[in-house]
């Protein structure tokens, strides 16, 4: 089957973190006539004990909502905050009081990008997902 045929009247979410390779992708799909939406993720809002400047979501946020605004498709927001501290961050602390060095990002890719993030599109009502990651996976 035609991938364009398969995704005849699906809805596909963008994970639009604002970067050049999400916008990217969410308006090639938009310009191929699909049915797209960006859906931006939030994965820290604690502020606590980080420098000025380290942990700008809200600024990643309106470029987003910028980038989508532009594109012409409509703009949803999750906070996956609380998932992801107590999936990564969690994880993390406890290793580390273990003696061991771990590597956050592997977790935070299968935990959060790629298991809570898809499990909140589909919430939304996304048949498909779309990323500016280098990724396939296939959930059946």
């Amino acid at each position: 089957m035609d991938i364009k045929e398969e995704l005849k009247g699906k809805k596909i979410a963008v994970g639009l973190s604002g970067g050049v390779d999400s916008s990217v992708a969410a308006l090639l799909l938009a310009r191929a006539g699909y049915d797209v939406f960006a859906l931006f993720m939030q994965n820290w809002h604690d502020v606590t004990g980080t420098l000025h400047g380290e942990c700008e979501w809200e600024e990643d946020r309106k470029v987003a909502e910028m980038v989508a605004r532009k594109i012409g498709i409509p703009f949803e927001f999750i906070d996956l905050s609380d998932t992801y501290r107590h999936r990564v961050v969690d994880y993390m602390f406890s290793e580390y009081s273990k003696g061991r060095t771990p590597n956050p990002d592997v977790l935070c890719n299968s935990e959060i990008k790629f298991d809570a993030f898809l499990k909140a599109a589909r919430d939304l009502g996304a048949d498909y997902v779309a990323t500016g990651h280098y990724c396939r996976k296939d959930v059946t």
